[in-house]
């Protein structure tokens, strides 16, 4: 349940940034730039606090070879997917969905890896600087 949760996360916080629909963070601001200026750059300044946060966990989860490899993975599925013929790159719209998709499961993967590794390994990680 946890990683659905952080992949849940991760999934409306990309969707509400972005998404093909146009009902988004970037579609409104792009269509109320000059009306609403302090409100965007509000949203904006709390979504980028999301993003550190997501990226920060992620990056300390799985490193940047784990981003590659997950992503990696992805991009071999689309390019199957491609070409078997169910997916069509005339379509940008659902590649858009599908890139969504795996930058949400990347993030929930990088914020879920910890949990993940003291289950499969039994070990603990120990940060303590503190010297009593």
């Amino acid at each position: 349940m946890g990683f659905l949760l952080r992949w849940l996360g991760a999934f409306v916080l990309l969707t509400a940034t972005y998404n093909p629909t146009g009902v988004s963070f970037v579609g409104w601001a792009h269509a109320n730039w000059e009306e609403s200026l302090p409100l965007i750059v509000l949203f904006g300044l709390i979504i980028l606090v999301a993003y550190v946060l997501f990226l920060t966990a992620v990056f300390r989860g799985i490193g940047t070879l784990g981003v590659g490899l997950i992503l990696s993975v992805f991009a071999a599925l689309i390019w199957v997917l491609v070409d078997f013929g169910w997916l069509s790159l005339d379509n940008p719209g659902a590649l858009t969905w599908l890139a969504l998709v795996a930058m949400s499961v990347v993030l929930a993967l990088g914020m879920y890896w910890g949990i993940l590794w003291r289950r499969m390994s039994g070990q603990l990680e120990v940060d303590d600087n503190s010297e009593a």
